[in-house]
């Protein structure tokens, strides 16, 4: 059975499913664009104990699809099912795989070039974030982003993270205005 979260809602994916080792991560929503062309992108920042990416391979989105370690893997689907709705990205992740370094993956998702297309998160509807076992196909938790957001032109969907040795997940639903750019700058330190 499903567990459903509300934002701020968590999860504790180790103890609810102590043997698992593969997930996957469906992001999904459906843009009202009314003859507008634009495009809406999920990325996957895999964060160390300072919270920054240890190496730039860790950003886990269109351009770079495959994380340093494999452990974290995107597709870009539009699949729909009544049961999940639209599934616009799909993260599959392997925990065993994890470079012992990541503490924790922020699942983010943008409008690339909002202001030039006049685009915000006002005209998505349905967005969620769905976790599921990738051997047996059940769902274990979903979030709903049921918020009513008006400027903002990125999303934090959720978060999975280590604590205490178990692996969580966080239902965030966070919006900003901003773009891909200021969370690669936020959470991203050349060295």
């Amino acid at each position: 059975m499903t567990v459903q979260l509300i934002k701020g809602g968590r999860f504790n994916l180790s103890q609810e499913v102590p043997n698992l080792k593969k997930l996957a991560i469906a992001l999904g929503w459906q843009a009202n664009l009314a003859g507008k062309n634009c495009e809406i992108d999920a990325s996957a920042f895999m964060l160390g104990t300072d919270g920054r990416i240890p190496h730039e391979d860790y950003l886990v989105f269109y351009n770079n699809t495959k994380s340093l370690d494999g452990s974290v893997k995107q597709s870009a689907t539009d699949n729909y099912s009544p049961r999940k709705g639209y599934i616009n990205t799909l993260y599959g992740v392997d925990l065993s795989k994890m470079d012992t370094a990541i503490e924790q993956i922020v699942l983010i998702v943008t409008i690339h070039d909002a202001e030039s297309v006049g685009m915000n998160f006002s005209k998505i509807s349905n967005a969620f974030i769905s976790l599921y076992d990738s051997q047996t196909k059940v769902e274990l938790t979903r979030y709903e982003l049921k918020e009513n957001f008006t400027v903002e032109t990125a999303l934090e969907f959720g978060r999975l993270y280590k604590k205490s040795g178990d692996w969580r997940f966080q239902a965030v639903g966070q919006g900003y205005k901003s773009g891909l750019r200021s969370f690669v700058e936020k959470y991203y330190v050349e060295k």
